[in-house]
Protein backbone atom coordinates (compact mmCIF):
# COMPACT_ATOMS: atom_id res chain seq x y z
CA UNK A 1 0.00 0.00 0.00
CA UNK A 2 1.12 3.83 -0.73
CA UNK A 3 1.15 5.71 1.96
CA UNK A 4 1.28 9.12 2.93
CA UNK A 5 2.31 10.28 6.15
CA UNK A 6 1.27 14.25 7.31
CA UNK A 7 2.61 15.65 10.20
CA UNK A 8 4.67 18.19 11.55
CA UNK A 9 6.53 16.36 14.65
CA UNK A 10 9.32 15.02 12.27
CA UNK A 11 10.36 12.40 14.55
CA UNK A 12 6.99 10.76 14.95
CA UNK A 13 6.42 10.75 11.04
CA UNK A 14 9.76 9.33 10.52
CA UNK A 15 9.59 6.64 13.57
CA UNK A 16 5.61 5.86 11.98
CA UNK A 17 7.25 5.97 8.41
CA UNK A 18 9.99 3.22 9.54
CA UNK A 19 6.97 1.02 11.09
CA UNK A 20 4.94 0.95 7.83
CA UNK A 21 7.94 0.40 6.04
CA UNK A 22 8.95 -2.74 8.11
CA UNK A 23 5.44 -3.70 6.93
CA UNK A 24 6.05 -3.18 3.48
CA UNK A 25 4.09 -0.07 2.56
CA UNK A 26 5.71 2.43 0.21
CA UNK A 27 6.01 5.21 2.71
CA UNK A 28 6.18 9.19 2.02
CA UNK A 29 6.54 12.07 5.06
CA UNK A 30 4.84 15.47 4.24
CA UNK A 31 6.01 17.84 7.16
CA UNK A 32 2.85 20.32 6.41
CA UNK A 33 -0.01 20.43 4.80
CA UNK A 34 0.72 22.29 1.66
CA UNK A 35 3.68 19.75 1.09
CA UNK A 36 1.13 16.73 1.32
CA UNK A 37 -1.05 18.55 -1.46
CA UNK A 38 1.94 18.72 -3.83
CA UNK A 39 2.93 15.42 -2.72
CA UNK A 40 -0.81 14.07 -3.57
CA UNK A 41 -0.79 15.77 -6.69
CA UNK A 42 2.61 13.95 -7.73
CA UNK A 43 1.74 10.20 -6.47
CA UNK A 44 -1.10 8.14 -6.41
CA UNK A 45 -1.46 7.07 -2.67
CA UNK A 46 -3.89 4.89 -1.17
CA UNK A 47 -3.96 5.80 2.16
CA UNK A 48 -2.82 8.99 4.02
CA UNK A 49 -2.53 9.69 7.76
CA UNK A 50 -3.23 13.18 8.56
CA UNK A 51 -2.45 14.92 11.94
CA UNK A 52 -5.27 17.31 12.63
CA UNK A 53 -3.12 20.12 13.94
CA UNK A 54 -0.78 21.36 11.00
CA UNK A 55 1.50 24.43 10.96
CA UNK A 56 -0.22 26.00 7.98
CA UNK A 57 -3.87 24.78 7.51
CA UNK A 58 -6.05 22.09 9.46
CA UNK A 59 -5.98 18.54 8.42
CA UNK A 60 -9.54 18.68 8.37
CA UNK A 61 -9.13 21.54 5.89
CA UNK A 62 -6.07 18.68 4.03
CA UNK A 63 -8.65 15.96 4.14
CA UNK A 64 -11.47 18.38 2.69
CA UNK A 65 -8.94 19.49 -0.28
CA UNK A 66 -7.93 15.78 -1.00
CA UNK A 67 -11.21 14.32 -1.20
CA UNK A 68 -11.86 17.01 -3.89
CA UNK A 69 -9.31 15.72 -6.26
CA UNK A 70 -9.48 13.13 -8.23
CA UNK A 71 -7.19 10.79 -6.34
CA UNK A 72 -8.44 11.84 -2.92
CA UNK A 73 -11.93 10.08 -3.61
CA UNK A 74 -11.21 6.65 -3.12
CA UNK A 75 -8.19 6.99 -0.76
CA UNK A 76 -8.44 5.95 2.43
CA UNK A 77 -7.93 9.29 5.15
CA UNK A 78 -6.83 8.12 8.77
CA UNK A 79 -7.06 11.15 11.23
CA UNK A 80 -4.46 11.13 13.67
CA UNK A 81 -4.52 13.72 16.21
CA UNK A 82 -4.16 13.76 20.36
CA UNK A 83 -7.56 15.07 20.66
CA UNK A 84 -10.00 12.30 21.09
CA UNK A 85 -13.00 12.15 18.09
CA UNK A 86 -15.59 13.30 20.19
CA UNK A 87 -12.99 16.80 20.40
CA UNK A 88 -11.85 16.34 16.89
CA UNK A 89 -14.28 19.64 15.59
CA UNK A 90 -15.06 19.73 12.00
CA UNK A 91 -13.07 16.65 11.50
CA UNK A 92 -15.24 14.40 12.48
CA UNK A 93 -18.05 15.47 9.71
CA UNK A 94 -19.71 12.63 7.92
CA UNK A 95 -17.43 11.53 5.11
CA UNK A 96 -14.23 13.07 5.69
CA UNK A 97 -12.08 10.81 7.06
CA UNK A 98 -12.56 7.09 7.19
CA UNK A 99 -11.22 6.43 10.96
CA UNK A 100 -9.85 8.64 13.54
CA UNK A 101 -6.72 7.27 15.40
CA UNK A 102 -5.87 9.08 18.72
CA UNK A 103 -1.58 9.69 19.21
CA UNK A 104 0.64 7.83 20.91
CA UNK A 105 -0.93 5.53 17.86
CA UNK A 106 -1.91 1.64 18.52
CA UNK A 107 -0.16 0.63 16.16
CA UNK A 108 -1.85 -2.68 16.15
CA UNK A 109 -4.81 -0.63 15.03
CA UNK A 110 -3.61 1.27 12.07
CA UNK A 111 -2.08 -2.36 10.84
CA UNK A 112 -5.83 -3.80 10.75
CA UNK A 113 -7.41 -0.69 9.40
CA UNK A 114 -5.07 -0.63 6.26
CA UNK A 115 -5.21 -4.34 6.09
CA UNK A 116 -8.40 -4.18 5.91
CA UNK A 117 -8.36 -1.43 3.68
CA UNK A 118 -6.26 -3.77 1.39
CA UNK A 119 -8.44 -6.52 1.53
CA UNK A 120 -11.65 -4.74 -0.17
Amino acid sequence: MNVLIVDDNKPAADLLRELLTLEDHEVQCSYCAREAMDAAAATAFDAALVDLVLPDFSGAELARRMRASAGGKSMLLVAVSGYGKEDSGDAAAPGLFDHHLQKPIDFEALDRILATSIAR
